[in-house]
């Protein structure tokens, strides 16, 4: 039972993906990236100022890889390394004012539709979805990669 639930539930998610990506695309900026390079700027756009390792650890990356992460995506242009005031071997990292009008025109693009496609809902079904949420975020904690590895470590 709980097998079919998970199927299900990525089935739906997946198709929500799949329909703004094709209905919005990506940003510009981020339409020639890796996935991994454009979660990164999507990370450092909901958090500027955040550091290499923070950033891997939202991430469930190794530090490593987002160093080389963070080189590629300075090269191009889409992300500014800066030095920590108060430790200066921490980096900091923000996108570009270039890069950040446009993944907000993009992410302003995708709450748009979202927006009225949810109001084309009924109420009861936005009360579903609004309930819904907590249990999602839950799942999500638990399915991310170092929340994993703690649980297995207390364990």
């Amino acid at each position: 039972m709980t097998e079919v639930l998970a199927e299900e539930l990525l089935a739906a998610i997946g198709l929500v993906r799949r329909h703004l990506r094709r209905s919005v695309g990506r940003p510009f900026p981020l339409s020639a990236l890796t996935d991994s390079q454009a979660e990164l700027v999507r990370t450092v756009r909901r958090n500027p100022g955040i550091s290499v390792a923070e950033a891997a650890a939202e991430l469930g990356l190794v530090a490593n890889t987002v160093s080389t992460l963070v080189g590629q995506l300075t090269e191009r242009g889409l992300l500014e390394r800066t030095p920590d005031e108060s430790d200066r071997r921490v980096a900091r990292l923000t996108l570009t004012e270039p890069a950040r009008e446009q993944v907000e025109a993009w992410r302003d693009r995708r709450t748009a539709l979202v927006t009225r496609t949810l109001d084309d809902l009924t109420s009861d079904d936005r009360a579903a979805l609004r309930s819904a949420l907590p249990v999602l975020a839950v799942l999500a904690e638990r399915l991310h990669p170092l929340e994993e590895q703690q649980r297995k470590v207390r364990t």
